[in-house]
C-alpha cells in the first residue's frame, strides 16, 4: 500500500483571494438561514467545494489550513482516496440492509480490528451504532444490565453527547444543556477530574475526592463510570500522572464498569492508536466514533466479551448501527492507521506545534497554558488570576480564520483553542498555521 502521506495534500495554503466570507459563501449562507433552524451554530461560514488532505478550499477559491478535521472526525483528511474508493465501491453494490435484518461481512471486519487494537488483554466483542452519543448510552445500558446497577458516574468538565441522557453526563451548560431540561439527573453523579491547572488537587487528592463521592452515593449504586482519556470539550485537559490508572482501580474495586470515552482521543489522534495507552489503562468497555468513519456515520463499543454478551439478544443494534457503506469507509481508515508512517506523523506534527506554542507560557502573560498530546492540543487563555479570556479567545480565533487557518474554541470557559490537524498534514503546513496563530495571538495581546 502507497503510505497514506504521499498520497496526501499538497502545501498550497493558506490563499485568500476574496474577502472571507467570499461572496458565493455568504450568498449560501444567506440561503441556510431561510431554510435552516438557527440552532445550528457555525465556527466559520464558508462554503467548503472540495478539499485535500489538510487543505480546504472554499466555494469561492480561498484556501484554508485545516487545524479542525471536522472536530476530529477527518483524521485521515477530508477526501482520503482510499474512502472515498471503498465508499464508491460498497454504494455500487448496496448502500443499506440493517445489519439486524441481513448480514454483511465488513461490519465483522470493523469489530474485529478493534477487538484487536482496543486496549485490554482479554476476549472482546464490538458492537457498531452511528454516533458517539449512541455509543455513549449503549455503553450505559450494557453495564446496567450487566450490573442491575442504575446510575453513572462522570467527572468535571466532561463531554459524552447531545442526547438526553449524554447531556446530563456532559458538564458544560451552555450550549448544550441551555433550554433543554430536565434531564435524568437523578442517574448522573459527578466527581472531579483533578483538573491540574484549576483544581488545586494532586492525583492522591483527586482520587481520594472521587472514592468520597462514590461512598456517599454508595458503590453498589452505580453501574459504570465514564471518563475520557484527554477530555475533548473540556479544555483539552490531560489528566494528572496515574489519575487515569488510579479511576480504572476505584472502579473495578467497587464492580463499577470502567467506560473509557476514545470518541475524540482515539484512533491515533494523541499519537498512540488509543490515549489509554499513554496511561497504561485499558477500559472495561472502550468508545469510538468520529475518526473512526472519516466523515461518516459509524461508532462503537468495544469490550470484555463476559459484559458485552450480558445484554440479551435483540436488546442493541439500530436502523443504521454499521452501516455498510460507512463500514468501508472505516476500513479505509484501519488501513491508514495500520501504516507506520501516520503514527509517526503525528509526534512530527507535534513537535512542530510545540516548538511554537510552548515558548509563549513564559512570554505572553494571558496564554494560561499549553496542553495535549499529538495532534490534539490546545492553549488556553485567562489573566494572571486564572480569570477566564473567552473574548480573547475569539477574536484570535477569528483572526485566523481571516488569515486562512481554521481553528477550533473550546473549554468550560470557551477560553481554549484546540488544535486538531488531519494526522496526515504535512507538519510544515501545520507549522505554517500554527505560525499565524502566534502571530495573531502576539497581535492582539501586545
Amino acid at each position: 500500500m502507497t503510505s497514506a502521506l504521499t498520497e496526501a495534500t499538497h502545501l498550497d495554503a493558506p490563499v485568500i483571494v476574496t474577502e472571507i466570507p467570499g461572496p458565493r459563501s455568504a450568498a449560501l449562507h444567506a440561503e441556510r438561514t431561510r431554510a435552516i433552524t438557527d440552532g445550528f451554530g457555525v465556527a466559520l461560514p464558508v462554503f467548503i467545494d472540495h478539499a485535500d488532505g489538510a487543505v480546504l478550499v472554499d466555494v469561492d477559491g480561498n484556501r484554508f489550513i485545516d487545524l479542525a478535521s471536522g472536530i476530529a472526525v477527518t483524521s485521515v483528511g477530508a477526501a482520503h482516496p482510499r474512502v472515498a474508493e471503498r465508499v464508491a465501491a460498497q454504494a455500487a453494490r448496496f448502500t443499506h440492509t440493517c445489519f439486524m435484518v441481513t448480514e454483511y461481512e465488513s461490519f465483522i471486519r470493523v469489530a474485529e480490528w478493534l477487538n484487536a487494537r482496543v486496549p485490554g488483554d482479554w476476549d472482546k466483542r464490538t458492537a457498531l451504532f452511528s454516533t458517539g452519543a449512541e455509543a455513549v448510552e449503549n455503553a450505559v445500558k450494557i453495564a446496567r444490565k450487566h450490573t442491575g446497577r442504575p446510575r453513572v458516574l462522570v467527572l468535571d468538565e466532561a463531554y459524552h453527547g447531545r442526547s438526553l441522557l449524554t447531556m446530563a453526563m456532559t458538564a458544560k451548560e451552555h450550549p448544550y444543556r441551555t433550554g433543554f431540561g430536565p434531564f435524568p439527573e437523578d442517574v448522573v453523579v459527578r466527581a472531579t477530574n483533578g483538573n491540574r491547572l484549576r483544581s488545586g488537587l494532586d492525583t492522591d487528592e483527586a482520587l481520594a475526592e472521587v472514592e468520597r463521592v462514590i461512598t456517599e452515593h454508595g458503590p453498589e449504586m452505580f453501574a459504570a463510570m465514564v471518563v475520557e482519556p484527554i477530555q475533548g470539550e473540556g479544555g483539552f485537559n490531560v489528566p494528572q500522572p496515574s489519575f487515569l490508572a488510579g479511576l480504572a482501580e476505584l472502579a473495578r474495586r467497587h464492580g463499577i464498569v470502567f467506560v473509557v470515552d476514545e470518541i475524540q482521543a482515539g484512533l491515533g489522534r494523541t499519537g498512540r492508536m488509543f490515549a489509554s495507552e499513554h496511561d497504561g489503562v485499558a477500559g472495561d468497555l472502550t468508545l469510538t466514533a468520529k475518526a473512526l468513519g472519516a466523515g461518516l456515520p459509524i461508532s462503537a463499543v468495544t469490550g470484555r466479551a463476559d459484559i458485552m454478551n450480558s445484554v440479551h439478544v435483540g436488546g442493541l443494534g439500530g436502523t443504521y448501527a454499521g452501516n455498510p457503506i460507512a463500514c468501508e469507509a472505516a476500513l479505509a481508515v484501519f488501513e491508514v492507521l495500520d501504516d507506520p508512517a501516520t503514527l509517526a506523523n503525528v509526534a512530527r506534527i507535534e513537535s512542530a506545534v510545540r516548538d511554537r506554542l510552548d515558548p509563549l507560557v513564559a512570554e505572553i502573560a494571558v496564554v494560561a497554558d499549553v496542553r495535549g498530546r499529538g495532534a490534539m492540543l490546545a492553549i488556553e487563555f485567562a489573566d494572571t488570576d486564572l480569570t477566564p479570556r473567552p473574548d480573547l479567545t475569539a477574536e484570535i480565533s477569528r483572526a485566523c480564520h481571516q488569515a486562512g487557518v481554521l481553528t477550533l474554541t473550546t473549554g468550560t470557559h470557551g477560553n481554549v483553542i484546540r488544535l486538531l490537524p488531519p494526522l496526515i498534514a504535512e507538519p510544515e503546513l501545520v507549522a505554517r498555521g500554527v505560525d499565524i496563530l502566534v502571530a495573531a495571538i502576539r497581535e492582539l495581546t501586545a
